[in-house]
């Protein structure tokens, strides 16, 4: 069992940037893709970035794209966000989450069923 523990969020403003990240323990880091959803007050968990086993493959949903950095240190059993200007609309609390892998094979997922592992939420919060 993976234990997934984020940090780093915080209130800053419009523009400003974040670097959110995720803890990970219990299990071998290297078998699970990794993903970084938000939740918004009042509004449904939605997808933000996902990261394959070894970094090769990364996604992200549309309105983050250019602005997010997803990446993964295995030996440090960690996934970082790094947000850039950011914007009021990024307000959330942030998960990151794993997903168990069965081959060697690039997969991510934007589904939230499809990971089976999450953490408490980190607060982000941009003024504007």
């Amino acid at each position: 069992q993976v234990q997934l523990v984020e940090s780093g969020g915080g209130l800053v403003q419009a523009g400003d940037s974040l670097r959110l990240s995720c803890a990970a323990s219990g299990g071998t880091f290297s078998r699970y893709a990794m993903g970084w959803f938000r939740q918004a007050p009042g509004k449904e968990r939605e997808f933000v970035a996902a990261i394959s086993w070894n970094g090769g493959r990364v996604y992200y949903t549309d309105s983050v794209k250019g602005r997010f950095t997803i990446s993964r240190d295995n030996a440090k059993l960690t996934v970082a966000l790094q947000m850039n200007s950011l914007k009021p609309e990024d307000t959330a609390v942030y998960y990151c989450a794993a997903k168990s892998t069965y081959s060697m094979g690039e997969v991510i997922s934007v589904r939230i069923d499809d990971y089976v592992y999450w953490g408490q939420g980190t607060q982000v919060t941009v003024s504007s």
